[in-house]
């Protein structure tokens, strides 16, 4: 978590009907000017939207930030106001790693600053003002679980708050366990398992205060430090370690992302979100306990590099909250409210403070000569959360969007009164892009949409309703919203199954069952099973039952499916919640692969691969391929065999010594592998043309 920078503020002013009077005049402007053309690529984005792939819901509490102790206008009217018109529904206190710190009793935080008028009474009175939930970081580092059992009383009980959601400290990782030291903890063993067994203890006594409440374990960021390593007497990385002792007594995981980099690297790493979030549920399934399902998940701080307060983070924000909320997780937040100024800069021709808050907070560098906007002038991300506002509101559910250019990325999310809505993020500083936009599952209106748009710059979102559904040009470093009308009616539909559960995975099949569904204005004639393939659904079958074994799978995938309904009408429900799940390997094979990693770093390991012959002859010769799941996995080098890769497929031939293999027996390669986001294995692995069993 960064450490606050506030300095003297200049005085406020009324920031928030500015803002409304330049989304105002932004909007008329927008009505009657097409956007820019002169420097656009010449070939139009190919962006498909497929309303049958649906993804997660969006949930009441997506749209989050935090507020910190140190921010004398955490509680202020204007500051509050500004949060609850850009839609924020969670905020987070007391603030990053000063939570580690924080008694709230005295509300002290001994080696830190503590500002007026930013206790918790003030904080809750803030988060009613904006119409939102707080979540609660009770203090580890320094603290007892006794004193954040008596901070469960006094809010739940004494006062009456309803505060849900507790997680026990922040980025608990960084007390020096693994080296680097930033997090306070005053405890004698700092690992893993003992964070594991002390939050036991803080979830049973604060729990035993009100047992309706959410208690909450902090993890790491697959892919990211120190993710993988395993250090002192932990059974394994933190992750696992934290899991597999308090994952019974929590109710979710607490993550946070900074994703470093240039302005370019940070929003290219957006893509590495999906893969992250299944790592986690992956992570959760193996190590939590029974019902792992039932924990959630929470970004709870986000922010980049380059570009704090300028167009750069605008685009990340809104790019990664809707990658992660589109992968289920329950809330996003930014870090955060007011910080204060930092380097100042240029990027994209725009100034730059340098500065992780998303409202200014009218300070100026240490020697005077450059001073933020006036106190709550909002900056660049704060209208990027007023555009998911915008975009995805409490009870849309995501469905799949994709595009062929990198530099372009798509989002959607399908309304209950039928409307879809679709957010285009145009990535590149220098060049608008035409796009022509594609829809699987959903039929526009002749109508024009309605448009929001944010530009470079732009003192707030513009609106007008103009153009086409299906064509339109991006503004350089921009993000729009489409919001379109369907053609025709939507009443009489059915509705959508319930959540798929999926058994008898195997390498080649899987039997999808789910609820059944409630017919519309017609009986219902069949169920639909669709995968999703990128942004394109593929049909695996259909049945008038409720389950459906479907087969020709491929051995070591990932599969997303959907189920739709269709009744005899012809009307088709909207998309069931997402299933995925994996194929594992062959029961029995002529062969098989035994591949294990040791020694992780945090962007590379140590990696073994044992080739077993299963067979009744010897193999005189053989090569050995598997494809990495992402693009950011590598063989770095290898020894006691020949390496090759080429894009994301890796090919393993012997050298002369270790060309045959004796029915019964075994070779063995070894290698360095890299990697540069999260480190998804492969499971899949073929020998000579042949699916060998693998574990």
């Amino acid at each position: 978590m960064p450490y606050p920078k506030i300095r003297g503020p200049r005085p406020a002013r009324s920031r928030r009907a500015a803002l409304v009077a330049s989304m105002l005049l932004a909007a008329g402007a927008l009505a009657g000017i097409n956007p820019p053309t002169a420097s656009a690529a010449a070939d139009p984005v190919a962006v498909t939207v497929n309303a049958r792939a649906g993804l997660a819901t969006v949930p009441r509490t997506a749209l989050g930030v935090n507020h910190a102790i140190w921010d004398q206008h955490l509680g202020g009217a204007e500051t509050s106001d500004l949060l609850r018109d850009a839609g924020v529904r969670m905020m987070r206190y007391p603030g990053g790693s000063y939570a580690d710190i924080y008694h709230w009793k005295d509300h002290t935080a001994p080696g830190g600053y503590v500002a007026p008028g930013t206790d918790f009474d003030t904080f809750m009175a803030a988060v009613q003002r904006v119409g939102a939930e707080p979540m609660i970081i009770a203090n580890y580092g320094t603290g007892t679980p006794a004193e954040a059992a008596d901070w469960v009383r006094y809010a739940n009980v004494t006062k009456g708050y309803g505060a849900k959601y507790w997680t026990v400290g922040n980025e608990n990782y960084g007390n020096g366990h693994y080296g680097s030291a930033w997090e306070a903890d005053d405890h004698p063993d700092k690992s893993a398992a003992q964070y594991a067994r002390l939050v036991v203890e803080y979830a049973d006594a604060m729990k035993a205060v009100d047992p309706s409440i959410k208690v909450g374990a902090v993890l790491t960021m697959p892919g990211n430090w120190p993710d993988g390593i395993t250090a002192g007497a932990d059974p394994g990385p933190w992750n696992q370690t934290v899991l597999s002792l308090a994952g019974p007594k929590i109710d979710f995981v607490d993550v946070h992302w900074y994703p470093g980099g240039t302005a370019a690297e940070s929003l290219a790493r957006t893509s590495h979100v999906p893969d992250a979030a299944y790592l986690l549920r992956q992570q959760l399934t193996r190590y939590a306990g029974p019902n792992a399902a039932r924990i959630g998940i929470s970004f709870t701080e986000l922010n980049v590099d380059a570009g704090r307060t300028s167009q750069p983070a605008a685009l990340f924000l809104a790019d990664v909250y809707s990658g992660l909320l589109e992968n289920g997780v329950f809330t996003v937040q930014w870090w955060n409210v007011h910080n204060g100024i930092g380097t100042v800069s240029q990027v994209a021709g725009q100034t730059d403070y340098g500065d992780f808050g998303m409202l200014s907070s009218g300070a100026c560098t240490e020697d005077g000569p450059v001073c933020e906007p006036p106190l709550n002038t909002p900056f660049a991300p704060y209208h990027a959360l007023a555009m998911m506002n915008v975009f995805a509101r409490a009870g849309d559910q995501f469905v799949r969007a994709g595009t062929d250019q990198p530099l372009v990325t798509a989002h959607a999310v399908r309304r209950g009164n039928g409307d879809l809505a679709v957010l285009l993020v145009n990535k590149d500083p220098d060049s608008a892009h035409p796009v022509t936009v594609d829809y699987a599952g959903f039929t526009p209106s002749a109508a024009a949409p309605t448009v929001w748009t944010l530009t470079n710059g732009a003192a707030g979102i513009a609106t007008s309703q103009s153009g086409s559904a299906t064509s339109r040009t991006l503004p350089p470093y921009s993000l729009t919203t489409l919001v379109l009308r369907p053609a025709g009616g939507t009443a009489g539909r059915p509705a959508a199954p319930g959540q798929p559960t999926a058994s008898g995975v195997t390498d080649r099949s899987a039997t999808i069952s789910w609820p059944a569904a409630a017919p519309g204005g017609s009986p219902i004639a069949k169920y639909e099973v669709y995968r999703q393939n990128g942004a394109v659904s593929e049909q695996l079958g259909e049945t008038t039952a409720t389950s459906l074994t479907v087969g020709n799978l491929v051995a070591g995938s990932r599969y997303t499916v959907n189920v739709l309904t269709r009744d005899t009408a012809g009307r088709v429900s909207w998309s069931s919640p997402p299933l995925t799940f994996d194929t594992g390997s062959p029961a029995s094979s002529a062969c098989g692969v035994r591949f294990t990693t040791s020694g992780d770093w945090g962007n590379g390991y140590i990696g073994d691969v044992e080739i077993i012959n299963n067979g009744t002859s010897p193999l005189n010769g053989w090569t050995l391929t598997w494809k990495w799941p992402t693009g950011w996995q590598q063989v770095s080098s290898g020894w006691s065999a020949n390496w090759e890769q080429v894009g994301a497929v890796v090919r393993v031939t012997p050298t002369d010594d270790n060309r045959q293999i004796a029915a019964g027996g075994s070779v063995s390669a070894g290698f360095v592998g890299a990697y540069s986001g999260p480190n998804v294995l492969p499971t899949a692995f073929t020998l000579n043309g042949v699916v060998c069993t693998s574990g």
